[in-house]
């Protein structure tokens, strides 16, 4: 039997004063996720370069996320960002470091930070046996696992579309075969629509999810206008089954953070992308 441990959480903000679609208007299952998400965004994907690092955090605040993801070399401004919560209010909860193997580093960065994960890609060699990439990443991230059982940040592998753990049974085996109480499955609803459909993901890793990344994917538009268009839709505007995931992670019982990753932009448009969040993941 692995060890395994949820991240729990709660708390969820709806924002208001936002035009909306038609189609995502509130249905009768609305609010069916509050205090059970909390609805994050990726630093990167704020395009504010006139403001401080601090009012961008407030602006992102006052959307109506709960908090943010930076990225491992961010460390260099460390104090920078230290002082963007302390004087916001508004936490960094994870660190992406993507397949950087120096995971030490980006766990301390994390726990500096006040966030309890770190995000990690296992990067795939196609010209190598399969198997070889799955033993080198695994011992990567081996080394860093006393660090996050040190600092209390979990270490988190995302599926990716690095055509390497594709299906949800891949992802299983992998995350038991490191079998970590601070290791688990950092799920991308989006990327693993090309292969699978992401409540069955969700039904099959259970409690190995320790948190989830959102984005859009529209079937229709892979078909016919190629492969990377179909992530060009707006979030509830694609062929995803937002429905039928709010009901796989209750089914499990997930509570904790869910954080957009798609085009990111001004205010207008992150504002946009929260309102959206609300409405695919059952927030208002």
């Amino acid at each position: 039997m692995t060890q395994r441990r949820q991240f729990l959480s709660t708390s969820a903000l709806a924002l208001g004063g936002v035009t909306v679609a038609p189609h995502l208007t509130p249905t009768t299952e609305a609010a069916e996720m509050t205090g059970i998400l909390k609805k994050g965004v990726k630093f990167s994907m704020v395009k504010e370069p006139d403001l401080s690092i601090l009012d961008q955090f407030k602006m992102l605040k006052e959307v109506g996320f709960h908090g943010t993801e930076l990225r491992t070399d961010n460390h260099t401004d460390f104090k920078t960002y230290r002082e963007a919560v302390d004087k916001s209010g508004f936490p960094v909860h994870g660190i992406v470091n993507s397949d950087n193997p120096d995971l030490e580093t980006a766990v301390k960065f994390a726990s500096d930070m006040g966030g309890d994960s770190v995000l990690y890609v296992a990067k795939y060699d196609r010209k190598r046996p399969l198997m070889e990439s799955w033993d080198e990443t695994i011992a990567v991230i081996r080394t860093g696992l006393a660090a996050a059982e040190k600092h209390q940040v979990k270490i988190l592998v995302e599926n990716v579309w690095a055509s390497f753990l594709i299906s949800a049974l891949d992802m299983e085996r992998y995350v038991d075969e490191v079998n970590h109480p601070w290791f688990g499955a950092y799920f991308d609803v989006g990327n693993n629509v090309r292969w699978g459909v992401p409540q069955h993901w969700i039904e099959i890793l259970g409690d190995r999810i320790g948190k989830l990344d959102i984005k859009e994917w529209n079937e229709k538009k892979h078909s016919s206008e190629g492969l990377r268009q179909g992530f060009s839709s707006p979030l509830g505007e694609g062929t995803i089954d937002w429905a039928a995931v709010r009901t796989a992670l209750r089914g499990i019982g997930y509570k904790g953070w869910a954080t957009a990753e798609v085009g990111g932009g001004d205010r207008t448009k992150l504002a946009e992308i929260s309102r959206r969040m609300d409405q695919v993941l059952g927030l208002v």
